[in-house]
Order: C-alpha cells, then sequence, then structure tokens
C-alpha cells in the first residue's frame, strides 16, 4: 500500500470519526424510541434523550463536513505544490545557465562524467573481447586434439 500524505491521513480519520458518531447516533435514537416503547418513562426523560441523539447526528455531520473539507484541501494543494515544484526547477535552471562561468562549470562536468562513462564501457568491451578470444582459442584446442586423435585412430 502506498505511503498517504498527512492530508490524506486527516481526511481519512475524519471521514471514519464522521461514521463512527452517525453509527452511536442512530443507535442512541433506536435505543431512546425502544426505551419510550418499553418503559414510561417521563417525557422530559425522552425529550433529553432526543436532544442528545440530534445533538450527536449534527456532531457527526459536522465531523464528516470536516473531511470533506481537508479532501477539497487536498485538491487545492497539490497544483499549487505542483507549481511551486516547476517554479524550483526554473530558479535552478536559470541559476545554472544564466551565469557563464557556472555554464561553462557544468559543461566542464559533463564533459568529465562522459568521459569516464566511455573510459569504463571501453574497458568493458576489451574485457568481453579478451574473453570471447580465450574461449574460442579454447575451442580450437579441443577441436584440433580430436582431430589428432581421429588421425591417430585411422
Amino acid at each position: 500500500m502506498a505511503t498517504q500524505t498527512r492530508t490524506q491521513r486527516q481526511a481519512a480519520a475524519k471521514k471514519a470519526t464522521a461514521t463512527r458518531k452517525r453509527n452511536a447516533a442512530r443507535q442512541s435514537g433506536s435505543r431512546a424510541q425502544a426505551a419510550a416503547r418499553n418503559t414510561s418513562r417521563s417525557a422530559r426523560t425522552m425529550g433529553k434523550q432526543a436532544a442528545r441523539s440530534a445533538g450527536r447526528r449534527a456532531d457527526a455531520e459536522a465531523t464528516r463536513a470536516e473531511g470533506l473539507g481537508r479532501q477539497a484541501e487536498r485538491a487545492l494543494l497539490i497544483p499549487v505544490g505542483a507549481v511551486m515544484e516547476a517554479r524550483d526547477r526554473v530558479v535552478d535552471t536559470a541559476r545554472t545557465w544564466g551565469s557563464p562561468t557556472t555554464a561553462r562549470r557544468r559543461l566542464d562536468s559533463f564533459e568529465r562524467r562522459g568521459a569516464q562513462a566511455l573510459r569504463r564501457n571501453r574497458r568493458a568491451l576489451e574485457r568481453e573481447a579478451r574473453d570471447l578470444r580465450r574461449e574460442v582459442e579454447r575451442h580450437a584446442d579441443r577441436a584440433q586434439d580430436a582431430a589428432e586423435r581421429v588421425r591417430q585412430i585411422a
């Protein structure tokens, strides 16, 4: 699973909290209705219970709205972050190539790096050619030995 950003974690947490609160409010309301049916509580007690349930539902919806707000915030922050990243790259490029001294330094660095890569690859190619030549010579020696044995037998 990919790692989540701080905003993603917060939005997911708000969403889960809202669900838990909504479920608790639903259960609380069910309990209040069951209590009203099963017992003869006073109207005042039932009123308080209903008010608490309504408050919990409102709180759950507010939490859900906060979660949606975090998701909307993320939708806004992603393009802003991308623009800032692009800006940093442009500034870095301008710094590198804006001055003749730094541009020359950078080009020299590229030249050294290219020469190093060519040397490394050249040595690898020479090594491969040497190994291949030795293998061919080994096979040729074996073929000559086999030919000698055939001549001796015949």
